[in-house]
């Protein structure tokens, strides 16, 4: 049961061809991926920092940091980048709750997002290169954690959100996929995961982690608040969105003087 929401998990945040090894029977296995999400993260920032460490054996950090957010793209097929893009094309252009919903459903981008887009791979991309340039392979921990720690949090943000805000009930997605909000247990499980990296990075970092927390504490209760009250409920682009977010907002953190 747990391995079938796990590999399930994988295959809706990554491009991993790991279906097979699930159950095709489990029918409940999608509910119960959501409290994987941050374990996915974990394997998707190891990722991102080891094209990081191989890609600055052979150029300098800045762009070894841009060939590690392609090769990350490609890895989860911009799960979340086509969310960010899709969600500020959407609540930047539509002003009604129609409007918003029409745009989310359109795959064209729009000014909103291109500009939103490019403008989270440069926080991202110059958080982390800052970070590895300022530690340096001699103490690469001080970058490559907060590099894991943000993968993990901005899934667990996902789920965080999901357990505050409802899906809306008349549209398909992820958040009617997966079901209604997702309960206390899944949340506790699912923030479990987090701690280890949390503490270790507190231990490391002490002044970007707590500026971390409370940086998500305000991000995501107005995330939640904003889109609640345009919306009436959450939809899939919107998860994917405050998952980026949320990285950015724990790599800025980690990376503030």
């Amino acid at each position: 049961m747990h391995w079938n929401a796990l590999i399930t998990a994988v295959c809706f945040l990554t491009r991993l061809p790991v279906g097979r090894l699930a159950s095709s029977d489990d029918q409940d296995a999608l509910q119960r991926c959501p409290i994987y999400f941050p374990l996915v993260g974990a394997l998707i920032g190891v990722f991102t920092v080891t094209v990081v460490a191989l890609a600055g054996c052979f150029w300098p950090m800045w762009l070894a940091v841009v060939v590690a957010l392609a090769a990350e793209a490609m890895f989860t097929g911009a799960f979340h980048e086509d969310a960010v893009a899709d969600f500020f094309d959407a609540f930047g252009g539509g002003w009604t709750r129609e409007d918003v919903l029409r745009i989310l459903k359109d795959s064209r981008v729009g000014s909103y997002g291109v500009v939103a887009l490019v403008g989270a791979l440069a926080l991202r991309g110059g958080a982390m290169a800052h970070l590895a340039s300022r530690y340096g392979f001699e103490q690469w921990l001080l970058w490559a954690v907060p590099v894991v720690g943000s993968a993990m949090l901005g899934r667990l943000m996902i789920v965080v959100v999901m357990s505050i805000v409802p899906p809306i009930s008349d549209r398909n997605g992820l958040s009617r996929d997966i079901g209604c909000q997702v309960g206390g247990r899944a949340m506790f499980i699912a923030t479990l995961w987090t701690i280890p990296v949390a503490v270790f990075l507190a231990w490391l970092l002490p002044v970007g982690a707590a500026l971390s927390a409370g940086a998500l504490v305000v991000v995501v209760g107005c995330f939640s608040a904003y889109v609640k009250r345009r919306l009436g409920g959450i939809t899939g682009d919107c998860l994917g969105c405050i998952c980026y977010l949320s990285q950015i907002v724990v790599l800025l953190a980690a990376a503030a003087k």
